[in-house]
């Protein structure tokens, strides 16, 4: 059957929609398919080839080849689209069960119902194809700057128009808190995510990630545009404060004068963009520890405590100074903990050298005792920076002989009784944990083991009812047991006080 009338459809969608004629023959065989099996009540199976140059098509019934039935004697289950493969090898002897053979059927006119269902179709396919077209187009643009006309608000999530049918959401959760947004307004985002729905948005922007700071300033700073200025990396309070770290590629160039600009300028303008978010510029260094330093600005840091193990410092400001270090709500080391990595804890100058003079007596008074040596020498050792026993055992020898006053003899004198005392407390510990035992109940609890259960009745702590006694901090020393094991841990061991408690309730409600 000849259809110019559907060559005709396929030109005008394929041009208008921009489009590939392949996608809009497809939707007409479809259509078509679809209004023949309605002709037979949607019994059949059919299938509709059109020429792509003619217009012609034609249409075939599919039939399902399939094995007897014994539970219908001997039938197919549904007769208006199988056959026996017995009936099917009349025709073809090759034929196999899972085949389909076909027959050529009258086909249905590409009349007004046919034409509508193909519309549908199409139309459905062409959505489907621009939507593909979308995210084939976007999805290598991730990670860059965006700008777009706000489209529509719809509670508190925002729709932006990209341009060409192209439409872009902001959602709630990714929009600077207490930002005015009308419809209309021209606002720019940081592309965070492409990917494919069936319906509604592809693409995901956000203008609260850190990465959209660093966007404008690689927009608005051409220093960072071309390289000549690095950052290092930003952190935001959406709204309120962000902190962006810098370094210059250039010794010439001054990074965080040129990213604030003439009279701030520059950085004015990232900070309009952002609804008024106020920036510190940081200047980065390889230092971890100026690093730290220069990310608490304005703060002035008196002293600081790296504890590599936990990834965390101690910084010691004046008391004057604390609360400004702190910020408002916290946001100050917030801010520079985000912006570093480092996990880190504000504290009182004057209580951070109580408390460092109270640790140096404690280590001072282990040197007395386990070393037996007077407390000049102890004192020494101290303010050289050993802490530990083993330190003193096993640091190289050359390292002792450069402190003052320290000789051969007495360097010697002093490794030998640190290996000595080193191995009086190995004996020792053994020791306590043969003859100390640890209950069955201690030992038979959820979430403990044989080595760890052995370790607390080396401590006293025997029974379920001894661990349920401790806190979390008597835990924290124990090698190898943090503080989120030794919380559970407790709590396990005090339901049984729990269950009691509330027998007893329930016996006194009775």
């Amino acid at each position: 059957m000849a259809n110019k009338e559907i060559l005709l459809v396929v030109d005008v969608f394929s041009n208008e929609k921009e489009i590939e004629k392949e996608v809009v023959f497809q939707a007409i065989e479809s259509a078509l398919e679809t209004a023949t099996i309605k002709r037979y009540g949607n019994q059949i199976k059919a299938r509709v080839v059109i020429d792509r140059k003619t217009g012609d098509y034609v249409t075939y019934r599919i039939w399902d080849v399939v094995a007897a039935n014994d539970q219908i004697n001997g039938d197919v289950e549904f007769p208006q689209s199988q056959v026996l493969l017995e009936v099917a090898r009349m025709d073809n002897p090759d034929v196999q069960v899972g085949d389909t053979i076909q027959e050529e059927i009258e086909s249905v006119e590409f009349g007004r119902i046919a034409a509508q269902t193909a519309k549908q179709v199409i139309i459905h396919k062409v959505r489907e194809a621009e939507r593909k077209l979308i995210v084939d187009a976007y999805k290598n643009r991730v990670g860059e700057l965006i700008t777009g006309l706000v489209k529509r608000i719809e509670k508190g999530n925002v729709y932006l128009d990209l341009g060409g049918h192209v439409e872009a959401l902001i959602p709630r959760e990714e929009m600077i808190p207490r930002e005015s947004v009308r419809v209309g307004d021209r606002i720019r985002g940081y592309l965070k995510d492409v990917h494919s729905e069936p319906r509604g948005p592809q693409l995901f922007v956000s203008r609260t990630a850190p990465e959209l700071l660093i966007a404008l300033f690689r927009l608005e700073v051409p220093e960072v545009g071309e390289g000549m200025i690095s950052v290092m990396g930003a952190a935001r309070d959406p709204g309120a404060r962000a902190k962006v770290a810098v370094k210059s590629n250039d010794p010439r160039l001054d990074p965080v004068g040129a990213c604030v600009g003439m009279r701030g300028s520059r950085v004015q303008s990232v900070s309009n963009e952002l609804a008024g978010e106020r920036i510190d510029i940081i200047l980065w260094n390889p230092s971890e520890a100026q690093y730290v330093i220069n990310a608490m600005s304005p703060a002035e840091i008196q002293s600081i405590v790296v504890d590599e193990d936990k990834h965390s410092m101690d910084l010691a400001v004046s008391s004057e100074n604390l609360s400004q270090a702190i910020g408002r709500g916290g946001q100050n080391v917030r801010l520079a903990t985000q912006l570093t990595g480092w996990e880190l804890n504000v504290i009182d100058a004057s209580k951070a050298e109580e408390n460092s003079e109270a640790e140096a007596n404690k280590i001072k008074r282990m040197f007395i005792e386990q070393l037996d040596v007077d407390e000049d020498i102890a004192m020494i050792l101290v303010e050289e920076g050993f802490n530990t026993v083993e330190e003193v055992a096993y640091v190289p020898a050359s390292e002792m002989l450069d402190i003052e006053g320290f000789d051969e003899d007495i360097v010697n004198e002093l490794r030998s009784r640190a290996k000595d005392a080193l191995l009086i407390s190995a004996i020792a510990a053994e020791e306590k944990i043969e003859t100390t035992a640890p209950a069955q109940d201690l030992l038979e609890m959820e979430g403990m083991d044989r080595e760890l259960a052995y370790e607390l009745a080396g401590r006293g702590i025997i029974t379920m009812d001894d661990l349920a006694d401790q806190s979390v901090d008597d835990l924290l020393n124990i090698p190898g047991l943090n503080e989120e094991r030794a919380a559970k841990l407790i709590m396990k061991a005090r339901e049984p006080w729990f269950a009691e408690q509330n027998g007893a309730g329930e016996r006194g409600s009775k």
